[in-house]
C-alpha cells in the first residue's frame, strides 16, 4: 500500500509518496519514493484525486518492476550505457560519435532525471537544433588590415611570428596575402597583437541549420540510452519512441558514368603510383576507403588474382590511426582484374624500394599504403588527396564513396543479382543493397522485362 505524506516547505506544498516492497538482504525495508508538487490553482478536491491516482500508478509500476523513482540523470545514465556498449563490442568510432553528440544533448536534457523525460522535451530539443546558426563548424577568416606591416612593426619575421603564434609560416603568409585562414588561426594571430579577431579579420560562419540527417543522429543517440533504461525497467517506456524527429528523404546515390571514370583513369597516369593504385582499387573493388587503407600484403594473392578484406583503418583524435574490424564484421575475398594485378606488381617494386631507402626509419608494417616511414596512412588523407586531384585535372568533385556507388551501378547494368552485388560491397544484408540501389535494380528489372518480351512474345 502506498503511503502519502503532505509536506509544507519554503517552495509550497508537495506530496511524498512511499511504496514499501519487503526487505533487503540485511533486513532493511526496501522503500521507493516519489515527490509530486501540485500545479497552481488546483482545488483541494482535485489535488486529493490526483495524488491518489499518482500513488496507485506508482505502486503498480513498482510491482511490475519499474524503478520509477530512479534518480539518475540522463547524463549519468548515458555514460553507463556507453560503457555497457563498449563491453558488448561496440566500435570505438561509434562511442566517440555518441560522446560528441552529448555535447549538445547534455545542456538540453542531460540534467533531467530519466523518469522525467517526456517526448515533448525531445521534440523541443530537435526544434532547437533546426534553428539557423547551430552548426559547430569553425568559421573562415580573411584579414581586413595589412598584417604584413603590423608584423613588421613588431620587429618580427613571418617565421618568428608564426612560431610565437603556434602556427605554420605558410598559414601566416596566407593570412598576410589576404587568403582565407581558419577562425582559430585568426584568433592566434590576433592574440599577439592583443586585439579581438573581428578587429583584424572578417569572419564568416556557416549559419545554416543542422540537416535533418544530423538531427536524426542526435535522436538515435538519445533513443539508444533510453532504450537501455526501458530494458532495465528504469522507465516504463522509451520516450524517444514517442517523439517526432525530422524525416530524412533518401537522396539518389552519386556515381560516375563510364566516360567520367575513363577521364579519371587518364588523369591518374600523371600521379604518383601510390595514389594511382589506391584510386584504382576503389574503382575496381567497390570497397570502403578504410578497407583499402587497411589492406596488407599478406592478403594479396597475385597468382590467384584476389585480395582479402578483413579490417578497416580509422582515425580518432585521441587515438590516432587504428585498425578495426570491417563495418559489418565480415571478411571477404575479392577477385581483381589483370590490369589491377599488373599495377600491384609495379607498386610492389616501388614499395620495396621505399622500405630500403628508409632503413631503420621504416615502421615495419605490412600495410600496402604507407607514409614515407612505413606507418599506416590516415584514411582521411585519401579524401583530401582526391579533392585536390579533381581540382588539378578539372574533374567533377571526387569523394571515395562515389566509386563504391559506381561499382554497384556497373554490376547492376550487367544484370548481376542483388546477392552478388551485396557480397561484393560487404553489406550485412541484401535488403541494405536493395534499399540503397533500388532505382538501379528497377532499371535493370525494366530491361529484363523487355528481354523476356523480345524472346517470348515478339519472336514472330
Amino acid at each position: 500500500m502506498a503511503n502519502i505524506k503532505k509536506v509544507e516547505g519554503k517552495n509550497g506544498t508537495s506530496y511524498q509518496i512511499t511504496v514499501t516492497t519487503g526487505r533487503d538482504g540485511s533486513g532493511k525495508q526496501k522503500r521507493h519514493w516519489k515527490t509530486w508538487r501540485p500545479p497552481e490553482k488546483m482545488t483541494e478536491r482535485q489535488i486529493e484525486k490526483a495524488v491518489q491516482k499518482l500513488a496507485a500508478d506508482f505502486e503498480r509500476e513498482i510491482e511490475q518492476g519499474f524503478a520509477a523513482d530512479n534518480r539518475q540523470s540522463f547524463d549519468e545514465y548515458a555514460q553507463y550505457v556507453f560503457g555497457l556498449k563498449t563491453t558488448e563490442g561496440a566500435k570505438y568510432k561509434t562511442i566517440e560519435a555518441y560522446q560528441n553528440l552529448m555535447q549538445r544533448i547534455s545542456p538540453a536534457i542531460g540534467y533531467m532525471k530519466l523518469k522525467d523525460i517526456r517526448p515533448q522535451h525531445l521534440n523541443k530539443f530537435y526544434s532547437q537544433l533546426s534553428v539557423p546558426g547551430q552548426r559547430a563548424t569553425e568559421g573562415k577568416a580573411t584579414a581586413k588590415t595589412d598584417l604584413h606591416s603590423k608584423i613588421k612593426a613588431l620587429g618580427l619575421s613571418h617565421k618568428t611570428f608564426a612560431e610565437q603564434a603556434g602556427l605554420s609560416a605558410a598559414t601566416v603568409d596566407a593570412a598576410c596575402r589576404g587568403q582565407t585562414v581558419s577562425e582559430s588561426s585568426a584568433r592566434k594571430i590576433s592574440s599577439l597583437f592583443d586585439e579581438k579577431p573581428d578587429v583584424l579579420f572578417y569572419i564568416e560562419r556557416n549559419a545554416a541549420p543542422l540537416s535533418n540527417k544530423t538531427i536524426l543522429e542526435y535522436h538515435r543517440c538519445i533513443h539508444a540510452v533510453l532504450e537501455q533504461a526501458a530494458k532495465e525497467m528504469l522507465v516504463p517506456y522509451n520516450a524517444a519512441d514517442k517523439a517526432t524527429p525530422p524525416k530524412v528523404s533518401r537522396h539518389e546515390v552519386n556515381y560516375f558514368q563510364p566516360s567520367q571514370v575513363s577521364d579519371i583513369l587518364d588523369a591518374l597516369e600523371e600521379e604518383p603510383i601510390k595514389w594511382r593504385l589506391f584510386t584504382h582499387l576503389l574503382i575496381v573493388t567497390g570497397c570502403r576507403r578504410g578497407e583499402i587503407a587497411g589492406l596488407k600484403w599478406k592478403n594479396v594473392d597475385l597468382k590467384a588474382g584476389t585480395i582479402r578484406i578483413d579490417c578497416t583503418l580509422l582515425y580518432a583524435r585521441d587515438r590516432g590511426i587504428y585498425e578495426n574490424a570491417t563495418k559489418t564484421g565480415d571478411i571477404r575475398n575479392l577477385k581483381i582484374p589483370q590490369e589491377t594485378i599488373s599495377l600491384l606488381k609495379e607498386y610492389r617494386r616501388w614499395w620495396i624500394e621505399l622500405r630500403f631507402k628508409n632503413g631503420d626509419r621504416w615502421a615495419g608494417t605490412d600495410y600496402l599504403f604507407v607514409q614515407d616511414d612505413g606507418k599506416a596512412i590516415d584514411p582521411n588523407s585519401v579524401t583530401r588527396w582526391l579533392a585536390r586531384f579533381s581540382e588539378r585535372h578539372g574533374l567533377p568533385h571526387i569523394n571515395p564513396h562515389a566509386f563504391r556507388h559506381t561499382a554497384a551501378s556497373a554490376m547492376t547494368q550487367r544484370k548481376l543479382d542483388p546477392v552478388t552485388v551485396s557480397k561484393r560491397l560487404g553489406h550485412s544484408r541484401v535488403s541494405t543493397t536493395m534499399d540503397i540501389y533500388a532505382h538501379l535494380f528497377a532499371e535493370a528489372d525494366a530491361e529484363a522485362s523487355e528481354t523476356i518480351a523480345d524472346v517470348l512474345l515478339r519472336a514472330k
